[in-house]
């Protein structure tokens, strides 16, 4: 997985996911000369995970163990386009034998230098934010009023906040708990992780946004008849440059939203001139603009120490009246928790008196 200068950055938000999270891919190593010789997993997280961080293609090639089968670009630019020296590597990967994953805003196979590097090397190139063809695109029909199972956004007040990891990491503890969750996912770094329902929403032409997140949820229940279905959200509702949330929020119709916050960032990223909303502004403007209610806060401790976590937890925890966790450092049962305090009816372990 390629992340040049990127690694454990917000721009190397696809590496990082795929590292913490990945049903679909057995990621072998990470490309950063920076953090060459170290462990993917302790360089995130603090946790060692076997994954080895190395400096180039040609080290990764090198590396014990049956040979590599694919390259993912795990870099997500805000411009969704690639560097010379990006290009260059990835044509390389192709010439190495190796299939081609990334998640631009470009089409790799529409280029007549790529499509050509991948036959004559007999490799394949995915296109993960390649939207349907216009034909199949679905328009929102009202079917989401037939989903009976509670359903709940993960939104944040900005982009690259860790609404992703939240929401899968959910859906993990929830399923352990015996609440059978499933996610729908709604960016490329979810689908690549091997997400079975969903789409690249920012790929798809906006008339269609609502139906397309409408349809994933209502195929979700219809062939998993899950207790809860997890959205993952993109963008936030305030942020003036992503509105993916509208249309998540209109096409998926949550009955609940769980907040995704950095106490510890001034400004939006890649918008240093724009101060970060407070979730308590963000909470009164997804409240106002859905039918829906927020029903937790879940924290990104990045720049923050475990003494300022804590203490972040018990003040927002006052000031909104909701409960608040951090997802990475923190038990997953604090997140089934959230959720078993808005809808008990959810727990396994709820005893019905007989009438």
């Amino acid at each position: 997985m390629y992340c040049e200068g990127q690694f454990a950055c917000l721009d190397g938000k696809t590496a990082n996911g795929l590292v913490r999270h990945c049903e679909r891919y057995e990621i072998k190593a990470v490309i950063d000369h920076r953090c060459a010789g170290l462990d993917a997993g302790l360089v995130l997280d603090g946790v060692p995970n076997g994954i080895p961080i190395v400096s180039s293609l040609a080290d990764a090639l090198a590396l014990p163990g049956p040979p590599l089968e694919m390259f993912i670009y795990g870099i997500a630019p805000a411009a969704g386009l690639l560097s010379r020296t990006d290009r260059a590597v990835m044509l390389a990967a192709l010439k190495s034998g190796l299939n081609l994953v990334h998640g631009l805003r470009i089409y790799l196979n529409d280029d007549d230098v790529f499509a050509h590097a991948a036959r004559c090397h007999g490799v394949k190139i995915s296109d993960i934010r390649r939207p349907p063809p216009l034909e199949q695109l679905r328009l929102f029909s009202g079917q989401i009023k037939s989903v009976p199972c509670r359903r709940i956004a993960v939104l944040g007040t900005d982009g690259a906040i860790g609404k992703r990891t939240t929401a899968t990491l959910l859906v993990q503890a929830l399923n352990r708990h015996g609440i059978r969750a499933v996610l729908v996912s709604t960016g490329q770094t979810g689908l690549m992780q091997g997400g079975r329902y969903g789409m690249a929403l920012d790929a798809i032409p906006s008339q269609f946004c609502s139906g397309e997140v409408e349809a994933a949820v209502v195929e979700a229940y219809a062939r998993e008849q899950p207790d809860v279905i997890v959205i993952e959200g993109q963008g936030a509702l305030s942020h003036p440059a992503y509105l993916s949330s509208t249309f998540i929020l209109r096409g998926s119709q949550p009955q609940a939203v769980i907040l995704q916050h950095a106490p510890k960032r001034q400004h939006l990223s890649d918008f240093p001139w724009l101060p970060m909303p407070t979730p308590a502004s963000e909470i009164r403007l997804i409240e106002a603009f859905a039918d829906t209610r927020v029903i937790g806060l879940t924290l990104n401790h990045e720049h923050m120490e475990e003494g300022e976590i804590t203490a972040a937890i018990a003040l927002y925890a006052i000031e909104l009246g909701i409960p608040v966790s951090d997802a990475l450092s923190r038990p997953g049962e604090r997140l089934v928790e959230m959720v078993l305090q808005a809808f008990p009816e959810l727990d396994p372990a709820r005893v019905v008196a007989p009438l």
